[in-house]
C-alpha cells in the first residue's frame, strides 16, 4: 500500500519559483520510479520529470527541461520538484505518481504507466 501527498504549490509570478514536495509512505514494495505530471482543464496530463528511486537517476521532460529539477531525499521518503524561471503556461494541477514499471530499466514518461497517484498540488503562475 502507498499514499502519495503533495504540497508546495500556489501562486507565483512569471520568472518566479516553486518547490513542489511529495511524501511517500509505503508498507512495503517500494516503487522504483517517482514521476511529476500535470494537468490543465480540458488537456491530458502530461509527464514533467521521473526519477529512479534505486539509482537517482533523472529524466526532465522537453517542455520544462532546463527549468525543472527533480530530486528526492531517500531517508525522508520525499520526491522534489523544483521549479524555476515559471511561466503563466505552467499554469497546471501538479500530481506526483509511482510505479515499478520500468522500460528497458528506466522510468516511464507517460501517465498510463503510473499506477498510484497524489491529490495533486495547483500552481498557477501569472504574468
Amino acid at each position: 500500500q502507498i499514499q502519495l501527498v503533495e504540497s508546495g504549490g500556489g501562486s507565483v509570478q512569471s520568472g518566479g519559483s516553486l518547490t513542489l514536495s511529495c511524501t511517500v509512505s509505503e508498507s512495503n514494495n517500494r516503487r522504483a520510479c517517482m514521476g511529476w505530471f500535470r494537468q490543465t482543464p480540458g488537456k491530458e496530463r502530461e509527464g514533467v520529470a521521473s526519477i529512479d528511486r534505486r539509482s537517482g537517476s533523472t529524466s526532465v521532460f522537453d517542455s520544462v527541461k532546463g527549468r525543472f529539477t527533480i530530486s528526492q531525499n531517500n531517508a525522508k521518503n520525499i520526491v522534489y520538484l523544483q521549479m524555476n524561471s515559471l511561466k503563466p503556461e505552467d499554469t497546471a494541477m501538479y500530481f506526483c505518481a509511482a510505479t515499478s514499471t520500468t522500460l528497458n530499466n528506466l522510468c516511464p514518461r507517460y501517465p498510463a504507466s503510473y499506477h498510484d497517484w497524489g491529490q495533486g498540488t495547483q500552481v498557477t503562475v501569472s504574468s
